[in-house]
């Protein structure tokens, strides 16, 4: 396909400073999204240079996802005349501004678990010493559950009241009823 050289520039160029690209599968599309182009000359650019083995393509729920290789980069700077110094947003290392939270990074777990009260069967752990996990236990001793503060009590019973008089649990595996 024929793509205006100012396009295949702007394409090039925003490729190049991202080091990636996205394009959703509407060849109709007026305008890419984040290029001052029409979508379909993105799509066919990417597609050109994929062909070459300068981008790798993703494509995944009518989105295609490119990524420059080292191949690309090299042939993106040498077709858009830019120094060895400038690279895309996708190589340079970002400055962490804060320390990474506690926890994270391999910190000592061990004794931090003996510190909260070990693991099954031992005493609550931190913040989970509230009796929510205890039906019923109100913090005063009191374990009386169900609502009303009556305990719970199941019964297994027949609906008909079971015994003599029922129908025996027909239909549960207990055979057929008594011959009268």
């Amino acid at each position: 396909m024929l793509i205006p050289k100012a396009d295949r520039k702007l394409i090039h160029e925003h490729l190049f400073r991202e080091g990636v690209l996205v394009a959703q599968k509407d060849f109709n599309k007026p305008k890419h999204g984040e290029i001052d182009t029409k979508n379909l000359f993105v799509i066919k650019a990417c597609q050109s240079l994929t062909s070459r083995g300068f981008l790798k393509t993703q494509f995944s729920w009518q989105w295609y996802y490119y990524t420059l290789t080292p191949e690309g980069l090299d042939y993106l700077r040498e077709w858009l005349h830019l120094p060895a110094e400038i690279v895309p947003q996708t190589h340079v290392k970002q400055q962490r501004s804060h320390a990474p939270p506690s926890g994270m990074m391999g910190g000592d777990r061990g004794g931090d678990r003996e510190r909260r009260g070990g693991g099954r069967g031992g005493p609550p752990r931190g913040d989970r010493e509230g009796g929510y996990r205890r039906m019923g236990d109100r913090g005063d001793g009191n374990k009386e559950g169900g609502i009303g503060g009556e305990p719970f009590r199941p019964s297994f019973r027949d609906r008909d009241g079971g015994g003599e008089g029922g129908r025996g649990g027909i239909g549960r595996g207990r055979g057929a009823p008594p011959q009268a």
